[in-house]
């Protein structure tokens, strides 16, 4: 491990355990090195670990064409959601637990099967996936202003905050994936809207890039893994006091509420 890694490793794990922002880390290994950004994000991975938490499965960021533009970037990138991060569906976030909250809805795939080869297809992840929910997850970033480049989300985990999985199961033979209409409502109005098609053009393009890249690292999606597949529409800002409630056709809704303020 550089001392580079290390440096940009103890920056984001001291901004959460703080709740301060840290100023971006892409300038202690150069903007353009993924491979050190992924190597940051895995010695925090480790860290979280260690004090006895799981890897759930992996999530996929990046996965909006706009925002890849906006990033200078022309793929995806991925984290991992951890077993702290689940929240039941219709839950509380606490005031404070996160530094700068967004929420966006989105697919979840939960594996019945393995899925350890390098170049998997679609037919692939067909056969390997149990069911799917709705789902939200609850971006933030341990960088000050959201100021990111596509190594600093890399290093920072993706982005990764919380999630929250709706309960009802449904098996892919009973949905059009790529045809699904989402919905976001912030306090019962609308705050985003998308298709599945907004995501990679079908969230079964972003599970089969997600199968891919970490089984050519060597750490393949397992059965029983959640997978996060993108985000449908765009982001929404979460204040404290808001509800939000994301409609997927096909899947229902999944719902999460954030904590008012704490009186001064």
């Amino acid at each position: 491990m550089t001392s580079a890694v290390r440096e940009a490793a103890d920056a984001l794990w001291q901004a959460e355990l703080s709740g301060t922002p840290c100023p971006p880390v892409r300038h202690l290994f150069g903007d353009g090195d993924t491979t050190s950004a992924y190597a940051v994000q895995r010695v925090n991975l480790d860290r979280r670990i260690t004090e006895g938490r799981r890897i759930l499965g992996r999530k996929i960021g990046l996965t909006s064409p706009a925002v890849q533009r906006q990033l200078a970037v022309d793929q995806p990138d991925f984290g991992a959601p951890l077993s702290d991060m689940a929240v039941a569906d219709g839950g509380t976030v606490g005031h404070g637990r996160l530094l700068q909250p967004e929420v966006e809805a989105e697919v979840a795939l939960v594996l019945g099967a393995d899925l350890p080869h390098r170049e998997p297809t679609v037919a692939d992840v067909l056969r390997a996936v149990d069911f799917a929910l709705p789902a939200l997850e609850i971006v933030d970033s341990r960088l000050a202003g959201w100021d990111i480049s596509f190594t600093d989300t890399v290093a920072d985990n993706a982005s990764s905050g919380l999630f929250v999985l709706g309960g009802r199961p449904v098996p892919l033979s009973a949905l059009d994936l790529r045809g699904v209409r989402m919905a976001l409502l912030r306090n019962g109005e609308k705050a985003s809207e998308g298709t599945g098609a907004d995501c990679m053009d079908g969230p079964l393009n972003a599970a089969v890039w997600l199968a891919s890249t970490p089984a050519r690292l060597g750490d393949p999606l397992r059965t029983g893994d959640i997978v996060l597949t993108g985000a449908l529409g765009p982001m929404a800002v979460a204040h404290p006091g808001d509800f939000f409630e994301a409609r997927i056709s096909g899947l229902g809704p999944v719902r999460v509420a954030f904590a008012a303020a704490e009186p001064a």
